[in-house]
């Protein structure tokens, strides 16, 4: 199995961007030769849409995969963001790794992406549906509970479907994704949790007659800073306890990057071969932050992969 770590963006300190930091942040990607760039689904922040940061990222490099943590699916129509995807990945083959989610970390943001009440779910496996069926078939008729599609097309369509991922830790999450889902992306996890979601994974595949690659099991890491002051600690994992509240912060999120080396090889344990690092607090420079990323644990992809 192959270990990669990439890099999950946020807003430089002092409001700088969001274009000229995701430009800097790109370039300095691409002349690293990091694995990835991925980007989130956060309205409310002062970050670029993933969709169309992905098309800036895929045509201002010629390497970098570029990956989306997560996109919200319910509330978007799912024949565009498969019209949306088929593009990127005629622009850039083997470089786009879509990720969707069922809804908003962020509570306030709900209201952007609207489903019928007690029904989200519901919508968003058969949007999922409607994108995986697009993004494979040359026509799709679909008759469903919110989406009725008559001989539709999306082009161009891509050789191969680009393989799609989940997040999500609660059950039915899991379940979901091993019945639909190519992959797993988690968040605000311990090993421990991450162990036993890849077999509740594997177990809702294997009932499904489907398996999942073993290497496509992976995880979002926050990392404070090494040189943070203690209150800068404080700060992040307080953030962390308020999504995970039933935790440990300092489980969740990594002070230095010694505590990052060790929070990987921990995961790597439990099943997981898929990091994106990125820091717990905007930085003020990606450069500064990127080299001692490439120093601490770029390494590691090489010592813990198998092949």
């Amino acid at each position: 199995m192959k270990v990669r770590i990439g890099i999950g963006s946020l807003p430089l300190a002092g409001g700088a961007g969001p274009g000229p930091e995701l430009a800097e942040l790109v370039d300095e990607l691409e002349a690293r030769r990091i694995d990835s760039l991925w980007l989130a689904d956060q309205a409310s922040l002062p970050l670029i849409d993933p969709l169309v940061g992905m098309g800036f990222a895929v045509a201002r490099t010629r390497t970098l995969k570029v990956g989306s943590g997560v996109i919200v699916l319910p509330g978007r129509n799912p024949a565009l963001v498969a019209a949306q995807l088929a593009s990127l990945t005629a622009l850039a083959p083997k470089r786009i790794l879509p990720a969707f989610g069922v809804r908003p970390a962020v509570a306030a943001e709900r209201q952007l992406f609207p489903a019928p009440d007690g029904a989200r779910a519901a919508l968003f496996d058969e949007s999922l549906e409607v994108v995986r069926r697009l993004l494979a078939e040359p026509r799709v008729t679909h008759h469903g509970r919110f989406f009725h599609l008559d001989d539709v097309s999306v082009g161009p369509l891509p050789p191969r479907p680009p393989d799609i991922w989940l997040g999500g830790r609660a059950p039915a999450g899991l379940r979901r994704i091993g019945r639909l889902a190519d992959g797993w992306l988690g968040s605000f996890v311990t090993p421990d949790e991450a162990r036993d979601a890849r077999a509740q994974i594997e177990r809702a595949a294997a009932e499904a007659g489907r398996e999942i690659e073993d290497d496509h099991y992976g995880t979002n890491i926050a990392v404070v800073a090494p040189d943070a002051s203690a209150a800068e600690v404080a700060a992040a994992r307080e953030r962390a306890a308020r999504r995970r509240p039933d935790l440990e912060p300092a489980d969740l999120v990594p002070h230095g990057w010694g505590e990052a080396r060790e929070l990987v090889r921990r995961y790597v344990d439990a099943g997981l071969t898929k990091f994106v690092v990125r820091p717990a607090a905007p930085v003020a420079s990606w450069t500064a932050f990127l080299d001692e990323f490439t120093a601490e644990l770029r390494p590691l992809e090489d010592e813990l992969s198998d092949e």
